[in-house]
């Protein structure tokens, strides 16, 4: 081969063992957390393939402190801030580092940071809306936990929210007060109705009621506001609002009272989220409820199983389901 052979790299270690490359990194520096089986099979292609790290690669895989990336598409919604909190909390447990990427709901800007992300980080976990394989092109070989939507690439993990359940509970609250004109709040800026739509429509379904009483708003109070004005105009006869989340709900508790229209005598509001924020809006909220920092917690966790090379979460753990949270506004 000579001088002309091409020099093994990392990549092809991990590559060969299909392991990331921070796992190799974590085997070659006799690292702790690691799975044993999956060391020993590192350590094997390495031998095999002649890998030998530079000085450079020495120096940062020798580093003690395990980095995580968290990429959050708008750090102003609280909701996302409530996940946040719990992927750092689990991480500070572990001593780890977490360092925050805010992406302001844009691809360009997605794509911007997974290639700053590659650099500085050993995992990545959080919300993305580029399709699994620019994901994968980007993260050149980094485990990476899929936060609301499901994976394909093995080394992927994926935090599910199914809310249907919470959703049917939330109509099925509203019917039983005696509402059959409900409306919704749907997120703007989609080309499709949103799944929480979808849910909406088959719990009204399921009571034989229309659900073409839709508006779109945008994700803040005032999108909530304007939305909802909007809509009791085109149907004044509603009793009841759906929302796409607790921001857009807040919202429309600002627009109800604006129009004269008492909660939840003369209009009853339910968001989804189930945030903190809720709690002291005046009436407070009733929110078909997900738990935010569990949520952060499991990525945190699966994220940790990736890199050393452990048995994964089962699918039934990563699954976190939303209920109905009954206060004042309905």
């Amino acid at each position: 081969m000579g001088t002309a052979s091409k020099r093994v790299t990392i990549n092809d270690v991990a590559r060969t063992v299909g392991v990331s490359r921070q796992t190799v990194s974590r085997a070659l520096n006799d690292k702790g957390e690691i799975d044993v089986g999956t060391k020993q099979r590192v350590l094997d292609a390495a031998r095999e393939l002649g890998y030998r790290p530079s000085r450079f690669a020495r120096g940062l895989v020798r580093q003690d402190t395990t980095t995580i990336g968290l990429v959050i598409p708008d750090l102003l919604n609280p909701f996302f801030t409530e996940v946040a909190a719990g992927a750092l909390e689990a991480a500070r447990a572990r001593g780890w580092h977490v360092i925050v990427y805010d992406t302001a709901g844009s691809a360009d800007e997605e794509r911007g940071t997974l290639e700053v992300v590659v650099s500085q980080v050993d995992a990545v976990v959080g919300y993305f809306s580029l399709a699994e394989a620019d994901l994968d092109a980007h993260l050149s070989g980094m485990p990476a936990v899929l936060i609301g939507r499901e994976h394909q690439t093995p080394r992927f993990s994926s935090i599910r929210v199914e809310g249907a359940t919470g959703v049917r509970e939330a109509v099925d609250h509203l019917v039983s007060k005696g509402h059959r004109k409900i409306g919704m709040l749907d997120h703007a800026g989609r080309s499709e109705p949103s799944i929480r739509r979808t849910w909406f429509t088959d719990a009204m379904n399921a009571h034989g009621l229309a659900a073409d009483a839709v508006g779109n708003a945008l994700q803040s109070v005032d999108g909530g506001t304007e939305a909802l004005t909007g809509l009791l105009t085109e149907h004044p006869e509603l009793t009841a609002v759906f929302t796409f989340n607790d921001i857009i709900a807040i919202g429309a508790l600002r627009a109800a009272r604006r129009l004269g229209r008492v909660v939840p005598d003369d209009l009853a509001v339910v968001g989804f989220d189930g945030l903190q924020l809720g709690t002291v809006v005046d009436p407070a909220l009733t929110s078909v409820a997900l738990d935010t920092r569990r949520v952060g917690a499991l990525a945190i966790e699966q994220a940790g199983r990736l890199l050393t090379g452990s048995t994964p979460l089962p699918s039934e753990e990563l699954l976190v389901n939303a209920v109905l949270l009954v206060r004042e506004s309905a």
